[in-house]
């Protein structure tokens, strides 16, 4: 049986106060989903354990899908999703996959946080399973492996773009330009033809999703990438 850590944000608004924010729901049920499916272990972890905002925006119609809606109406799954463990209690565990959620509030509470370099950090050398999707990939930013280098460094990547951060009306939001970051630590990002598309990259054992509507190839992606490993 396979084991699943999936990291989702603490963080409910963005830092000018005006606006409400959070996990982007889809981008964590349908790997939950397509986890359980298959009778797997799955952990839901946050930086500070507890309860964990969802962006309204995730929540419109539009955006909610059939899978996501059934989740959010489902009690028991909100009652796990809010009492989501500390990053400072499974530290040491293993999993055979460790992925980030996103929301535009994981810019917030994932690339400075040293727990999180670390899980990330021990997993990747390991030669395990990392995916990201949408601004989950935020928090690959800061990840130096053992000999000094950025993690993402010459890395084949995607995340959500500058250009879909104008579509989403967030530019003046969000505490920085997610692409020119990953551009930075030297990565090579891949983007759809289509902004707001979906788009799944593998580089190994790097797994990143670039946007919401990313969300359902990435489960499957990283199941077969999985079972590939059985």
């Amino acid at each position: 049986m396979k084991k699943l850590l999936l990291i989702v944000t603490n963080i409910d608004e963005y830092a000018s106060g005006r606006l409400k924010t959070g996990l982007w729901l889809s981008e964590l049920t349908h790997i939950y989903h397509a986890a359980r499916a298959k009778g797997w272990d799955v952990t839901i972890a946050s930086p500070k354990g507890g309860v964990v905002p969802l962006d309204p925006e995730s929540l419109k119609p539009l955006m909610l899908d059939k899978i996501s809606k059934n989740y959010y109406a489902d009690p028991a799954f909100m009652i796990e999703l809010n009492h989501s463990k500390s990053l400072d209690v499974i530290e040491n565990d293993t999993f055979d996959c460790i992925y980030l959620a996103g929301g535009h509030a994981t810019m917030y509470d994932f690339p400075d946080n040293a727990r999180l370099q670390s899980i990330v950090k021990k997993q990747y050398e390991k030669g395990k399973i990392v995916a990201a999707i949408c601004h989950g990939v935020g928090g690959l930013l800061n990840v130096k492996l053992s000999d000094g280098q950025y993690l993402i460094k010459n890395k084949f990547m995607t995340g959500f773009d500058w250009f879909e951060e104008t579509l989403a009306r967030r530019k003046r939001e969000v505490p920085f330009n997610l692409e020119a970051a990953i551009k930075e630590r030297g990565a090579d990002l891949s983007k759809a033809c289509i902004p707001m598309t979906s788009n799944v990259v593998i580089d190994g054992h790097l797994i990143t999703g670039q946007n919401p509507f990313s969300s359902k190839e990435m489960a499957k992606v990283v199941i077969n990438e999985l079972m590939k490993r059985e």
